[in-house]
């Protein structure tokens, strides 16, 4: 009787000699039917193949490969369009694969979709595990052969389908950066044509021109001073010369007038005159200066005339000239006063060039000073379009770089040189079912018969209500047993019987062991 008491390793072995058959027989018939149910079972047979991922003949750091996509990622896509119901039909009908079968095409496809396995090969390296090594195919039939041929053909087209998938890929990049590269073109040269319009427009006022263009009004300013002084010169020589030329003619009138008949006191007094105007321009300019050379040839003549009157004083008849002597006289004028009407004319010529050239310098300065008043709108309207030119420019650029850079992966691509699927254990011809596993039946059938049995005796003895040792007796009477004594009956030896007399003197007990 279980459950009463605490059972020691004795109990334990005393109920395994008792129900020995209970744990003998279940486990050997269970494991015995195990073993002949998986001789029924159709045996299934699994042939596999391992494809590696080869790195691309051509260093990376050279050509940049086209296709980043990670392996799982690219297994995963390729997986979706190999087992296609598209793409499974045509291998179940040239196999003839399920022929005993009378299910319909699509639960054909299905089966043979679930029988194909593609599993990544995952590095022993924890650094390398973003990049998968390989993955193997297993193709699970119940012909050996059958199991060959189909992992084969699903190889064959993992092959097929990464070769044509890395040229579609390589050639849709290089079409796209074509197209993104024509409308960089555009872009680039619309900004270059809107740059090229917007200088000629504003020439001389762009900032790039600012330095150039105050330098150039110093410079005219300059120059505008330099022409500005030099008319203040020419004027004031002009009235110089124009005093003196009217100081000469009236010199040259007082001359005539005593070579006519004028005494020798008033050409005393004219060259009095002459020689004191003589010092007042000596005083101011040198004896070069054009006025003072003047003067001085005027000091000469008087004093030559001054001579003449003195050393030969005609007689008052002889002193008197006619009108027209008087009238010749007058209409030559001496060399000085020739010479001063010529640098005057001379001066006014030039007063007219320089105040013509001021005029110009002026203009010039009120342009170069409009340029400068527009450089500050004309420089931020020209600084965005700097900016978008350098944008649209910078834009060509990494798209014409990432345009040779694809180029050159698709030619590895067409050339079979990228990355790429390579075969490192062809599809096997499989000796040994992967399933059933009779072995492994048959340990699954001990092991239940095993649990089986030991299920049967724990119930047997739940329900049987035996005392068998001296301590069911002293645990259930709550009384010592002072004598146990076996049963003499031969016939039944397997049935003991035992007398226990109470310590108290009562009556015996009659109990079934």
């Amino acid at each position: 009787m279980l459950g009463h008491r605490q059972l020691t390793l004795e109990d334990y072995l005393a109920i395994a000699r008792h129900r020995v058959w209970l744990l003998i027989l279940p486990p050997v018939l269970l494991c015995l039917a195990a073993y002949l149910v998986s001789l029924v079972i159709p045996s299934r047979y699994a042939s596999q193949t391992q494809v590696l991922v080869q790195a691309q003949s051509v260093p990376t750091d050279i050509v940049q490969p086209v296709i980043t996509e990670g392996l799982n990622d690219l297994l995963a896509s390729m997986k979706e369009q190999i087992l296609s119901r598209t793409r499974l039909q045509p291998i179940v009908e040239r196999f003839n694969l399920y022929s005993g079968s009378k299910a319909s095409m699509e639960a054909k496809v299905q089966k043979l979709h679930d029988s194909i396995q593609v599993d990544a090969i995952h590095p022993m390296e924890e650094t390398r595990a973003a990049q998968l090594p390989g993955f193997r195919i297993t193709a699970t039939m119940n012909d050996p052969y059958l199991a060959q041929s189909v992992c084969r053909e699903i190889t064959s087209m993992f092959l097929e389908e990464d070769i044509k998938s890395r040229e579609t890929r390589a050639e849709g990049t290089t079409d796209f950066l074509d197209q993104q590269l024509d409308d960089a073109t555009k872009n680039m040269n619309e900004q270059d044509a809107k740059l090229a319009a917007f200088k000629s427009k504003y020439l001389g006022s762009l900032p790039e021109d600012t330095a150039a263009t105050l330098g150039m009004l110093g410079s005219l300013n300059t120059e505008l001073d330099a022409v500005t002084q030099g008319l203040e010169r020419d004027i004031q020589t002009r009235s110089l010369n124009q005093s003196l030329l009217d100081q000469q003619i009236a010199a040259w009138k007082s001359s005539q007038a005593t070579s006519s008949g004028v005494s020798p006191d008033t050409l005393q007094e004219q060259l009095k005159k002459a020689q004191d105007e003589l010092a007042n321009l000596q005083a101011h300019y040198t004896d070069q200066w054009p006025a003072v050379r003047a003067k001085k040839a005027e000091v000469e003549e008087l004093k030559k005339k001054f001579a003449a009157a003195q050393a030969n004083k005609p007689p008052l008849n002889t002193q008197e000239k006619t009108p027209d002597a008087a009238s010749n006289s007058l209409a030559s004028e001496p060399q000085p006063i020739q010479g001063l009407r010529a640098q005057i004319s001379a001066i006014n010529i030039a007063i007219q060039e320089k105040t013509k050239q001021q005029e110009d310098l002026r203009n010039k300065i009120r342009t170069y000073e409009g340029r400068l008043q527009l450089s500050p709108v004309v420089e931020q309207q020209y600084r965005e379009l700097t900016r978008d030119f350098t944008t649209a420019t910078d834009e060509y650029n990494t798209l014409l770089k990432q345009r040779g850079s694809a180029a050159r992966g698709a030619e590895l691509e067409r050339r079979q040189q990228g990355e790429q699927f390579r075969i490192l254990d062809p599809a096997n011809l499989p000796e040994k079912p992967v399933f059933p596993n009779r072995i492994y039946f048959a340990g699954e059938g001990f092991a239940g018969g095993l649990a089986l049995g030991l299920g049967l005796i724990l119930l047997l003895e739940m329900r049987d209500k035996s005392l068998r040792t001296e301590s069911d007796v002293e645990l259930f009477l709550k009384l010592p047993t002072l004598a146990v004594v076996p049963v003499i009956d031969k016939k039944s030896a397997a049935r003991k019987r035992f007398v226990i007399q109470a310590s108290n003197g009562g009556p015996a007990l009659d109990m079934k062991t």
